[in-house]
């Protein structure tokens, strides 16, 4: 049996109690050399544990949201039998701190300011108008990486910045992290963008700091020597007091020891950590914007969470404006009043609660629309002709076809699970219709249309739009479609993209239907033919499938003989 290797978190700077954020291995796990055991993130920075050597998961100890330290255990690997001797060797380091790249943490000696000790003379007082001093701000020690992606640039040419504050960030196949400012100046000759490749010690800029005579120059006397401060390290760099000791390096050793976290400024330095900058990139959230919560306001993913949760409920949202934190540039306001008169009309409740909805489902749905043409000539005469106790409209006759294509292609009544990993395929078939109404569109539901017939279908067709223009819709009679159509042929127009009424998969726009010459084989004919368009979500729906669906939704329509088999 192999040895049993103690894998403990490292030296992690002066963080202490920081959160496990991603378990990588379980119990009995093999695992590789330098295979991410756990991630961790404190509020500077992610940071993967690798495994020391290959082994197999033995004794885990820390579980999501554990909060730990150096030194803490994590767990054991059981090495081979023939990497006991490595083991060994590594279980005797595993408890000291590395040792980090000494050369990482001193400040180039060119840039160093003369007045490192106290002056003993007057004659050693820098002259009144020496120049403001620059401090050379580079790429701290990185570990084993190089050529690490810069994924943002927080300053410009010319910004005044605080001690501590982040300059550019950086993430590594296995990290992100801050660089942050060693002191604060004026950032100068800015050599890093976004998209460069930075290795240790690469140049970021320089900061350009008070002069360091303007301290000095009254009276020049032995006392006031010692009080001019000893020049600051780099920010890549750890004081020597605090430097680590451990001889590996991990990504936490990438960033200086801060004294404290950097202060809330506006836009790209808002004060938040690289979980959380990616985080809000991800969504398109501007940082600035939100408030945050943590220490010395601090923003956190939960705010940021917060934040578009608020952004997407707000009254602004509700009327269907994109938000200013979804990515979208929002319409610049204007003042109409300028150029005439005007007068403010509020919207009504459904209109603003549809709006919502609609905008919702066009920002997450993928759309594509399928257009096609149906004969409904024999169909329209039928309908013409048929006595009934109740009006027969077009609208039974359709939603009669659609449910008998859902039958043959179920996916078009199902929804995309909320882990978007499944489909939740429906054995029934709920039918919803757009109604139009003074107030606005609502959409009731004729429910089990596969157990009736055209006739009852007309008539509850014709109860439900009663009721959505008296505005007597119970909320159950506006619930759990699954498929839309909405039908403009009393109105007219040819083709349009109706928008998907998530979490259905699909929608059938109804134009009006228009004359034209088909040819039949012989001559051309004139035929009564229905514009249909079919908008479906591509993350179900694919092409071919929606092709075959309307092919079949399109013969059903013009044999209406086909809907009593």
């Amino acid at each position: 049996m192999g040895k049993l290797i103690e894998v403990k978190v490292p030296d992690i700077g002066d963080f202490t109690d920081v959160p496990v954020i991603e378990l990588l291995v379980a119990e009995g796990d093999t695992v590789d050399q330098d295979q991410a055991l756990i991630v961790l993130e404190s509020d500077k920075s992610t940071m993967e544990v690798p495994a020391p050597q290959a082994g197999v998961v033995r004794g885990l100890k820390v579980g999501l949201g554990d909060k730990v330290s150096k030194g803490d255990a994590i767990c054991a690997l059981e090495a081979e039998a023939e990497a006991e001797s490595e083991g060994e060797t590594r279980e005797a380091q595993g408890d000291q701190a590395p040792v980090p790249d000494q050369s990482a943490k001193v400040a180039p000696a060119d840039s160093a300011p003369e007045a490192v000790t106290p002056r003993k003379s007057d004659h050693q007082t820098p002259p009144a108008s020496s120049p403001a001093p620059r401090i050379p701000v580079t790429v701290p020690d990185i570990g084993d990486f190089t050529e690490v992606p810069v994924i943002e640039l927080l300053v410009a040419e010319g910004d005044t910045v605080d001690q501590d504050q982040a300059l550019i960030v950086l993430e590594s196949d296995k990290s992100t992290m801050e660089v942050p400012a060693p002191q604060a100046g004026v950032v100068r000759g800015l050599k890093a963008k976004v998209g460069d490749k930075l290795s240790k010690g690469d140049a970021i800029c320089e900061l350009e700091t008070k002069s360091s005579g303007d301290g000095g120059e009254a009276g020049g006397d032995e006392t006031s020597g010692p009080e001019q401060p000893a020049p600051v390290t780099p920010a890549s760099v750890t004081p020597a007091d605090s430097a680590p000791t451990d001889a590996a390096p991990r990504e936490t050793d990438r960033l200086s020891s801060h004294s404290s976290p950097p202060s809330a400024t506006s836009g790209a330095a808002a004060h938040a950590g690289p979980a959380t900058r990616k985080f809000a990139r991800e969504l398109g959230v501007d940082l600035s914007r939100v408030k945050g919560s943590g220490p010395k306001g601090r923003v956190v993913i939960e705010d940021v969470q917060q934040h578009v949760k608020a952004q997407m409920t707000a009254p602004g949202a509700a009327a269907g404006a994109a938000p200013a934190t979804a990515g979208i540039p929002p319409i610049p306001a204007q003042d109409f009043s300028k150029f005439g008169p005007v007068e403010e009309k509020p919207l009504a409740r459904i209109r603003k609660l549809s709006a919502a909805h609609l905008h919702r489902s066009w920002l997450n749905v993928p759309h594509v629309t399928q257009h096609d043409e149906a004969d409904i000539t024999e169909l329209e005469a039928f309908r013409k002709s048929a006595g009934a106790d109740v009006k027969l409209t077009l609208l039974p006759f359709v939603i009669k076809a659609v449910g008998a294509a859902i039958r043959q292609f179920p996916e078009f009544g199902s929804s995309l699970a909320p882990s978007g990993e499944a489909l939740i395929l429906k054995h029934y078939c709920h039918i919803g219709f757009a109604a139009d109404t003074p107030n606005g569109l609502v959409v009731p539901v004729v429910r089990d249309v596969w157990a009736k017939g055209i006739v009852e279908l007309a008539a509850e067709t014709a109860e439900l739009a009663r009721l959505a223009r008296d505005g007597k819709l119970k909320p159950d009679q506006m619930r759990g479609g699954c498929f839309s159509i909405s039908s403009l042929g009393g109105i007219g127009g040819s083709y349009f993209t109706p928008i998907v009424n998530a979490p259905e998969v699909g929608i059938l726009g109804v134009s009006r239907g228009v004359i034209k010459p088909v040819w039949n084989g012989e001559a051309f004919a004139p035929r009564l033919m229905l514009p249909l368009s079919l908008s479906y979500d591509h993350r179900v729906i694919d092409g071919a499938y929606a092709a075959r669906f309307i092919v079949a939704l399109v013969t059903l329509l013009g044999d209406i003989r086909r809907l009593t088999l």
